[in-house]
């Protein structure tokens, strides 16, 4: 777990100011553990990626880090999820009325391949925020 949480933080400082990333999405990048089995791992992996963060060092940008449907996940009402939502506002991270970000507008798209390379990684899981829609002459695609 050590190992996986030490990925996390990394992963984590990557993402810029103005811009959020999801608990899935982080975990995707992230190898299951040797001898783990895949599915299970891909079952649990977003949570443990909420575990890591729990304990993270205060370098450690953890505001950037919604669910997948672009809201906090913290308890509402809640000192930390006050404070999130505070962090978010002040690098410009627009919520609307529910609370929600526009990942479209505010998700982070991952680190370069070449860092993740580097760091024995795996490209982001572009199912957590897909590309927006994108019109052509009057047609959506």
């Amino acid at each position: 777990m050590a190992s996986f949480c030490a990925h996390v933080q990394s992963i984590v400082r990557q993402v810029p100011p103005g811009r959020v990333a999801t608990y899935g999405q982080i975990a995707a990048m992230i190898p299951p553990p040797e001898g783990a089995d895949p599915r299970g791992y891909e079952r649990i992996r977003a949570q443990w990626v909420g575990r890591a963060l729990r304990s993270a060092p205060a370098d450690v940008p953890w505001h950037r880090v919604i669910n997948s449907q672009g809201r906090i996940s913290l308890p509402a009402g809640t000192r930390s999820a006050a404070i999130q939502r505070m962090r978010l506002q002040a690098e410009d991270i627009e919520l609307d009325r529910s609370g929600r970000v526009d990942l479209d507008r505010f998700g982070w798209t991952g680190p370069g391949r070449s860092w993740l390379e580097e760091q024995g990684l795996l490209p982001p899981d572009r199912r957590e925020h897909p590309e927006p829609l994108r019109k052509v002459t009057g047609a959506t695609v």
